[in-house]
């Protein structure tokens, strides 16, 4: 990002999601479902440094907390636990915007190692948004006890994204986890998220609309998944675009797109 970019990013951040961030600080999301131990890992990462509030306009908790790793710094926003990002409550709304518009450096997917099908979901929910996350394998030992056994190099294959196996509560997969966060960050790891391929039908309406919706949005979302969201019919997403990107975008364009 040149300096204007980054100035207008911290701007975003700090008007539309109440979060504050240094010169220099990478931003680093946390999403996952109720009860994979995504408190443990932000409190594993954090330590200490850790504050709370609400999402501004919304009754909603806002944790944030800082870590240091190679001498950067990170502020890693805490994301209401949820199993999806298509915004059927507050809590995923929260979560879907932050992830779209707040532009994280990184996001952290938390998933639980004895239902990993079931949390799945939500991870290839978030690759259809941004291609920068990993995948948090949490509760690894749970599963060991469980004779649950994952092969995180084949999953990580599979999905295209860094997978980290981690019992956080031991400390156990913490400093691989902040490698990869560092790397992804950074810019040093390359990614090639798994896409989520749909029936012939809605593979053919995605077509027709990119080149439209590509052109009204240009690179600030991906146009796949903003087409996808269309389709659904999702107001409440077509407002919150013409809410958070800095563009004059009247709701009723894109809804004609879709027409």
């Amino acid at each position: 990002m040149n300096n204007s970019t980054i100035e207008e990013h911290h701007k975003l951040l700090s008007e539309h999601f109440g979060i504050t961030t240094t010169p220099g600080q990478f931003t680093v999301a946390l999403a996952g479902n109720p009860n994979v131990g995504k408190s443990t890992v932000f409190n594993a990462l954090t330590g200490l440094h850790q504050h709370t509030g609400n999402w501004p306009g919304k009754t909603v908790d806002n944790a944030q907390g800082s870590f240091t790793y190679l001498d950067r710094s990170f502020l890693m926003i805490d994301l209401p636990g949820t199993y999806s990002i298509l915004a059927h409550t507050v809590e995923e709304q929260v979560a879907r915007d932050f992830i779209c518009f707040g532009k994280p450096d990184a996001t952290l997917v938390v998933l639980d190692a004895t239902c990993l099908e079931r949390n799945l979901n939500l991870a290839l929910q978030v690759m259809e948004i941004t291609p920068k996350i990993i995948v948090c394998v949490n509760l690894i030992d749970e599963a060991e006890k469980k004779n649950i056994k994952i092969d995180i190099s084949a999953l990580q294959k599979d999905l295209g994204v860094p997978v980290v196996a981690t019992a956080a509560r031991n400390g156990k997969g913490l400093d691989i986890l902040r490698q990869k966060l560092y790397e992804m960050s950074t810019g040093l790891c390359t990614v090639t998220p798994r896409q989520i391929n749909y029936s012939s039908e809605v593979e053919n309406a995605i077509q027709q609309l990119l080149p439209k919706v590509s052109r009204l949005i240009g690179s600030n979302l991906n146009p796949r998944w903003v087409a996808l969201r269309l389709l659904d019919g999702d107001e409440a997403f077509i407002n919150s675009i013409s809410q958070y990107l800095d563009f004059d975008l009247h709701s009723t364009r894109l809804q004609e797109v879709a027409v």
